[in-house]
């Protein structure tokens, strides 16, 4: 990868453009720092509301002064201030607001940039993107965020519509394979799809958005995945068949820290992204444990849990011979402001001695940390990537999106850890998290530590995840090149 723009007079202007949502905000921009590192100039346009909660939990004026090319700018999510943005709000919300006002907002900041946007990318779920882009004449890459078989399970529903698969018929058939996404055959079931799949009304509404916007990405120049061919080859070249100009130039932050030790050393400070304010207590909390004693409970950003559930997931993890740092965050729990926190209080009263809660963690320092063996994980995408990398087997409780058939793939494909969707009683969490960290602790540590060194070594010198990202920077350099002599 050049690092100084050289191969051309100015370096390419790419406007980096995420959904308001942590998950994508986290993963599109440390592909926007891998971009300023070649050399070129970065503008990250986010909401207002996360930019002011980026600003508020991380160092945001270090991004300018590391990188001088690189900018903030903010445009609306088209909601109230005081609206709470938990649970799914977006899904209701995405079109005729979040869309409506987002796309002219994005219009505006493109029409009157300067220096020029010489190449935009765009989330894959704002797909309005590709309109304005085309409008104005402007290179567009989609960057889908979410797992490459979620990406083609997505494109792949009309077909499974055509076949009679979908819609299911009742719990009975949640078992019964799914037999029409090429490359998932043997292994995909109707449990394994996204949730909203689940409606018996195939004409549903989300379900048809959904398709739109997965099917109009592949009008774009090209697509970038959060992965590397070493973890998901035979989705990638299927993808292919349909999008040929596929950049898989993942996990992306393990791709970010190769590139910034070559650059500054391992002692350098990485920047978290986050939108919570982070408790660093629990890794001197972790520093006092023996070395893959303890396993991290999180379900991520969005996820909502009922106190039902909530209970179970405590009595699981109190029930377990096993030490567990627990992320709680605050109004989580699905009900009443508040409510919930007994639960908590009662967990932490109970666990004084194997348990530790806190309401954000530094999730990719506490992965890392020798004193973690496993992962309860709602399995977003970024928290898997974080998990492979580390080398950390998991248990997978899915919320929405492409959680569930991300959780089908750890368990089944890849085989380092077990799949607890659709379900929440404490026998089953202490059966679990006794198995990963005691019971057949060997074998799943076995099994997620070959797996970390493959992912690892995709993202150094000569790896296929390395060469792709070097392809995407001098991809950039020639489009925008064509855009300046248009």
């Amino acid at each position: 990868m050049e690092q100084d723009g050289s191969s051309q007079s100015h370096p390419p202007h790419v406007l980096v453009f995420p959904f308001p949502l942590q998950g994508h905000i986290n993963s599109m921009i440390k592909l926007a720092e891998l971009l300023a590192i070649a050399g070129f100039k970065l503008t990250f346009l986010n909401s207002h509301h996360n930019h002011e909660r980026l600003v508020k939990f991380n160092n945001i004026a270090a991004h300018s002064e590391r990188y001088p090319g690189f900018q903030f700018k903010t445009i609306t999510d088209g909601l109230p201030l005081d609206h709470p943005r938990s649970g799914n709000w977006f899904l209701d919300t995405l079109e005729d607001t979040i869309e409506l006002k987002m796309k002219e907002s994005l219009r505006e900041v493109l029409v009157n940039s300067s220096p020029p946007v010489d190449c935009i990318i765009g989330d894959g779920v704002l797909s309005f993107a590709l309109d304005v882009a085309k409008e104005l004449g402007i290179p567009i890459i989609i960057f889908h965020t979410n797992s490459p078989r979620s990406f083609w399970v997505s494109y792949s529903i009309p077909d499974i519509i055509q076949a009679g698969e979908l819609p299911i018929n009742g719990t009975e058939d949640m078992d019964r394979l799914i037999t029409t996404v090429p490359g998932m055959e043997t292994y995909l079931r109707c449990r394994d799809l996204p949730t909203f799949c689940r409606k018996l009304d195939i004409e549903d509404s989300f379900m048809k958005l959904v398709v739109k916007k997965t099917r109009k990405s592949l009008q774009a120049d090209a697509l970038i995945l959060n992965t590397a061919e070493e973890l998901d080859g035979p989705i990638l070249s299927q993808i292919r068949t349909k999008c040929p100009r596929v950049y898989a130039v993942g996990p992306l932050h393990a791709q970010l820290n190769t590139r910034l030790n070559a650059k500054h050393g391992e002692s350098y400070d990485h920047f978290s992204n986050t939108l919570w304010e982070v408790d660093k207590s629990c890794i001197f909390w972790l520093n006092k444990q023996p070395n893959r004693s303890v396993i991290y409970v999180s379900f991520g950003s969005i996820t909502s849990t009922s106190r039902e559930q909530l209970l179970e997931l405590c009595y699981g993890l109190l029930n377990s011979k096993t030490n567990f740092l627990f992320i709680v965050r605050p109004n989580s729990v699905i009900g009443k402001d508040g409510e919930g926190e007994d639960v908590v209080m009662e967990l932490m009263e109970k666990s004084k001695d194997r348990g530790y809660i806190v309401n954000w963690a530094p999730q990719e320092a506490v992965l890392n940390h020798p004193a973690i063996g496993g992962f309860f994980t709602h399995n977003g995408w970024n928290s898997t990537l974080e998990s492979i990398v580390a080398g950390v087997p998991m248990i997978c409780w899915p919320y929405f999106a492409d959680q569930h058939v991300n959780s089908r793939v750890v368990s089944e494909v890849w085989k380092i850890g077990f799949d607890m969707k659709d379900v929440c009683d404490r026998k089953i969490v202490e059966k679990m998290v006794n198995d990963v960290m005691v019971d057949r602790k060997e074998e799943f540590a076995k099994s997620a530590s070959g797996m970390a060194k493959v992912t690892n070594q995709s993202v150094n010198v000569g790896g296929s995840s390395y060469s792709n990202l070097d392809c995407l920077v001098e991809d950039i350099r020639i489009m925008s090149l064509k855009k300046l002599t248009k």
